[in-house]
């Protein structure tokens, strides 16, 4: 098994979601993978009381960059799975067995190399494994910041 993750991390394997509600968005050859993806994340995360905060908010990012991410690198999302417990576990598979690898130094005001480095920041974990069908990267944010999060002005 082939992986990779946050140098920053000593945990470069996954770890398992932990109990609570899992939800799925088949996305394989949907059009607005990155809307959909969105959208179907902020209702979950309304539903688990987790909406509202910063960090709600950089979830939302989140999922955009991992779902942008396949598109561009992947040929597409196959499917979104979103994981509530002690933690919320992000998890986008796609078809393509090549692992992300973050750019050198992305350079300021140019497009493009960014998203990994977005994710690093705003997650507390995150990583990415090869499996039969393709790949799966994933990311986790503390339930805790998504609960203790200041609250967004509106």
């Amino acid at each position: 098994m082939n992986s990779s993750g946050s140098q920053t991390d000593h945990l470069l394997r996954p770890r398992p979601a932990a109990a609570g509600q899992r939800r799925r968005l088949a996305l394989a050859g949907a059009r607005g993978q990155v809307a959909k993806g969105r959208d179907f994340a902020r209702q979950a995360l309304r539903d688990w009381g987790w909406d509202g905060t910063e960090t709600s908010e950089d979830t939302l990012l989140v999922v955009s960059e991992l779902l942008t991410n396949a598109g561009l690198h992947a040929d597409g999302c196959l499917q979104l799975v979103l994981a509530s417990g002690e933690v919320l576990r992000i998890e986008v598979f796609d078809g393509s067995t090549a692992l992300p690898r973050r750019q050198p130094s992305p350079r300021r005001g140019i497009p493009g190399g960014h998203g990994l480095y977005i994710i690093e920041r705003l997650c507390d974990r995150w990583g990415a494994e090869v499996h039969p069908h393709g790949k799966v990267v994933w990311a986790e944010i503390d339930a805790s910041r998504l609960v203790s999060g200041s609250t967004v002005r509106r």
